[in-house]
């Protein structure tokens, strides 16, 4: 049986896609809101920076939260809110009393809210499907979320054309609401064993550092993670510049459309290729062979001069950059137990997202304003390769070829005075993810002068995912590729990195993650 043909799937899956239509709309309005209120570009980046903090702020504590609590009950309630939240801005339109303080407000609330679906969301998925069936779900749920961000932010810059944009966010509240519905009436459980005390919240959060620095595919994974996204964060922040000053496309040029839709394409060629890809060469192996092409390709797209060149290296990096995200998804769901899934995949969310991302970008962006945004895309191009240095000298290597075990959530949580005793370890093994991810950036950034901005900025304010292209891409009417991923989510991506997308896409992508955030699942 397919996984669409399983009932509860398809409500999960339909409540996914319906938020990230939501997320997308959101995505290119609010930008465009908050730039018409205050004519002001620092108001506008304002917004990404609030949309951008809630994962790095809260996103540990509400994978804690989230392991303790009914994951279905965060994920409903969390949509619930964010429905009434986002629904205030049309509101205070309506009586003429909407001002930006109140729009940059909206923003940050959501994304807080968000931070907690996304940690239930991590666990509920492997939970629902069983980890055997984890990437088919993945690519599902990342594939659906790309074909909407091929779709839907044109139709949003339609209609910004015929409507103001206060009102256009009724169609997000509308879809915040939808999906509750739809989490709500999925029969099967969304967690593999009882909910019940824990020792603690913080004891609880170390657990799940010390998890990550210990296991060593997940902590491989979350500091190559890292590492791609501040390449896409970089890629994605200098997207638009690269297009006007190197390519000589810029809006209201056909070719842009063209050249932001063949992203979206290749994340649904990932989409379809990675559990066949998986299943003959095995997670381990897709990473070790996939990332070194997506650092090629990436540099081959900072080299193009000519468009059409530049459309297919696109098209062509966007399929390998999505597999190696979906690829580090899956094995970190796969080897974590169903109590640690929420705050372990939530910490590897905020790394990617919450740090690597907006990174990448803030590099990307320093170094293409000391040079052009050619020399940031070659240079970033070299954070991908710090990536592929770090993955064939991980357990990796030994572990490719060799079938990987899931977990066993019939392992006893970790006794409490050991938590207690590891809150050392949490931060230097725990988060030795952390510290690899910042030892590589260093080198990165030592070797590349620096690079980045936001991930957001060239897939979604939201998406699986980041943050900057929104304020960028504002007044272009803003069109974002695929993710967080993500995302954040969001994934954005999902790039566009609507609210998970990413695939975690992570992938795919960051921020609400719209897009890739919302996607990413």
């Amino acid at each position: 049986m397919t996984l669409l043909a399983d009932t509860d799937f398809r409500r999960y899956w339909l409540s996914r896609m319906v938020s990230v239509t939501g997320s997308l709309v959101t995505y290119v309005v609010l930008p465009v809101l908050i730039y018409s209120v205050t004519g002001s570009a620092l108001w506008t980046a304002l917004v990404v920076v609030a949309e951008g903090l809630p994962y790095l702020c809260f996103g540990l504590f509400a994978g804690a939260l989230a392991d303790r609590l009914d994951r279905r009950r965060v994920m409903v309630t969390a949509d619930l809110v964010n429905a009434v939240v986002l629904g205030s801005i049309p509101a205070a339109y309506a009586f003429g009393v909407l001002t930006a303080p109140h729009v940059l407000v909206v923003a940050f609330l959501t994304q807080i809210f968000f931070v907690f679906f996304d940690a239930a969301n991590f666990g509920a998925l492997p939970a629902l499907v069983g980890r055997s069936r984890i990437a088919s779900a993945n690519s599902a749920v990342h594939g659906g979320g790309t074909v909407l961000e091929l779709v839907v932010p044109g139709l949003a810059g339609v209609l910004l054309t015929v409507a103001q944009p206060a009102p256009l966010l009724v169609v997000d509240a509308v879809s915040f609401a939808v999906s509750a519905l739809l989490v709500r009436a999925i029969a099967a459980p969304l967690q593999v064993g009882e909910v019940g005390p824990s020792p603690g919240l913080l004891r609880d959060i170390c657990e799940g550092l010390v998890f990550l620095g210990r296991q060593p595919i997940v902590r491989t994974q979350t500091i190559v993670g890292c590492l791609q996204s501040m390449t896409g964060g970089a890629f994605m922040g200098q997207f638009v510049p690269w297009l006007d000053q190197t390519l000589g496309v810029r809006a209201p040029d056909a070719r842009l459309g063209v050249l932001y839709g063949v992203w979206g394409a290749g994340g649904i060629v990932a989409a379809l290729l990675f559990p066949r890809v998986a299943r003959r060469m095995g997670e381990p192996r897709v990473t070790l062979w996939f990332l070194p092409l997506s650092a090629l390709f990436g540099l081959a797209c900072g080299l193009a001069t000519n468009w059409m060149v530049a459309a297919v290296l696109l098209a062509l990096w966007a399929i390998v950059y999505s597999v190696v995200i979906l690829t580090a998804i899956t094995l970190r769901q796969r080897v974590t137990p169903d109590r640690l899934q929420s705050r372990v995949n939530t910490a590897g969310r905020m790394l990617s997202f919450g740090v690597g991302w907006p990174l990448g970008a803030l590099i990307g962006g320093v170094v293409s304003e000391t040079t052009n945004p050619r020399t940031a895309i070659i240079v970033t191009a070299a954070m991908s390769g710090l990536g592929v240095i770090v993955a064939w000298l991980s357990p990796l290597r030994r572990l490719a070829g060799e079938p990987i075990p899931d977990a066993d959530d019939t392992d006893p949580p970790t006794d409490a005075a050991v938590i207690a005793g590891a809150a050392g370890t949490a931060v230097g093994a725990g988060v030795a993810a952390v510290e690899g991810a910042g030892a590589a950036v260093g080198a990165g950034m030592a070797a590349d002068a620096g690079v980045g901005a936001d991930m957001r900025a060239g897939v979604a304010a939201d998406a699986r995912v980041g943050a900057d292209m929104r304020a960028g891409v504002a007044a272009d009417a803003r069109t974002a590729p695929g993710t967080a991923a993500a995302g954040a989510d969001a994934v954005t991506g999902v790039a566009v990195d609507g609210r998970t997308a990413a695939v975690d896409a992570e992938a795919v992508g960051c921020g609400r993650e719209k897009g890739a955030d919302r996607v990413e699942a």
